[in-house]
């Protein structure tokens, strides 16, 4: 979308790619846009697993603190795991909202409030996407059952939608194009180059309306740029690699239930991550998961169980086939030697479906050859509270993102030394 202001400068002009937008700098003597930060290749990688409505708290919260602690019931799945995986208690990022704030759990910023932020509600996915670049064929994949939970966003604040499809993200990872495919791609690329092209030559007429501070946004946009074209130019390199030979049967497009599609995704998400196709993946459960695969009722009427004994029975059903599924990832990463390069964050940003709160959410992260502390307690008192930011900041850290800030952090993460 093009917005002319009445100097006839263009306010505002994006350029979608791989993953990644660019659009002018906010400058306040215009009132207009914004910028990006350089990648760098990181031998680190990072999975991200999001479920729109949560896990009831009272099945995922264990009850004791500290290392000697009895999984809780939904946790029960990762017992083989449990040296590998920290369970946090009382973080969140302070919002409200229900279902309208379950796309800020990896921003820490809800949607319309993001104008208000300089990086606007960008995840975490997608700042270590940057700071990957074009080291990977792909500096990230979102995937995801269904519609996805609206978790992954870039710093244009533009949704990114989830591969939904695990024979469409088979065929990514291990399916060379045809020439005439790579032909056409390449002219996209070319054409975007173009673009690329004229919004320089718009910043350039556009410096000599601006005052000192504006035109050092303006440097800085213009070094996004040039950053941009880096790794169009590298994109376009990719196009004539061969892509890794499949080390397990191809997936065919063919009708499958949910339940059958999540471990597949698990094994190809391991798989990206082994063949280095990318550093960066997410996964996410909608809230549209069609649980009546399993033989329950509708998911999201479980979630609105107000502590029935038959429907949180059904809802713990649910629960458990997801958090075994998650067991299988961390095995698959242990398998493939990847459990200590690999930091995987599960949750969600809804804490108690049942009475939509968006307080306490389900927090748990595992691998990266951290030290592990079992079960984090945090301050629950609200003066006191910690960020969910302050986590993700950290994480950055771990993954090598050289930042001081993210989303409404107020700090890293310092009850637990992550890096």
């Amino acid at each position: 979308m093009i917005t002319n202001t009445p100097s006839g400068i263009d306010r505002r002009n994006f350029l979608r790619g791989i993953g990644m937008a660019l659009a002018l700098p906010a400058f306040e003597s215009l009132n207009v846009g914004f910028a990006a930060t350089a990648p760098s290749a990181s031998p680190k990688r990072l999975i991200c697993i999001g479920n729109h409505l949560g896990f009831w708290p009272g099945g995922f919260f264990p009850t004791k603190e500290g290392r000697d602690y009895a999984l809780s019931q939904t946790l029960a799945p990762l017992q083989a795991y449990r040296s590998d995986f920290t369970v946090f208690s009382h973080l969140d990022h302070g919002l409200n909202g229900g279902h309208g704030a379950v796309h800020a759990f990896l921003t820490g910023v809800k949607k319309e409030e993001s104008p208000g932020f300089a990086e606007k509600n960008i995840s975490i996915d997608q700042v270590a996407a940057e700071h990957v670049g074009a080291a990977t064929r792909y500096p990230s994949l979102t995937t995801g059952i269904g519609e996805g939970t609206d978790m992954c966003w870039n710093r244009a604040g533009v949704h990114i939608p989830p591969v939904n499809n695990p024979a469409r993200l088979f065929s990514a990872l291990f399916v060379d194009a045809s020439e005439g495919a790579k032909a056409v791609e390449h002219e996209r690329l070319v054409n975007r180059t173009s673009v690329l092209d004229a919004l320089r030559e718009q910043a350039k007429v556009l410096a000599g309306n601006l005052d000192a501070s504006d035109r050092g946004k303006l440097d800085q946009y213009l070094t996004s740029v040039r950053d941009v074209e880096r790794r169009l130019q590298m994109s376009d390199a990719w196009l004539g690699r061969p892509k890794p030979k499949s080390p397990i049967p191809a997936i065919k497009d063919e009708e499958r239930t949910q339940i059958e599609e999540i471990p597949l995704f698990m094994d190809l998400m391991t798989l990206a991550l082994q063949t280095d196709s990318t550093r960066v993946a997410t996964f996410e459960v909608p809230l549209q998961f069609h649980t009546q695969d399993l033989d329950v009722g509708s998911y999201h009427g479980l979630s609105h169980h107000s502590k029935q004994e038959g429907l949180l029975t059904q809802l713990q059903v649910v629960e458990k086939y997801l958090m075994t599924q998650f067991a299988h990832l961390l095995g698959k990463l242990k398998e493939a030697g990847l459990m200590d390069s690999t930091l995987v964050v599960v949750g969600s940003g809804m804490g108690n479906a049942s009475n939509h709160s968006s307080r306490d959410l389900p927090v748990l992260l595992a691998g990266g050859g951290l030290k592990h502390q079992g079960h984090l307690v945090c301050p629950s008192e609200d003066h006191k509270r910690i960020q969910l930011s302050n986590l993700w900041l950290s994480t950055l850290q771990w993954f090598g993102a050289e930042r001081e800030r993210f989303g409404r952090s107020t700090g890293t993460f310092s009850p637990m030394k992550i890096g």
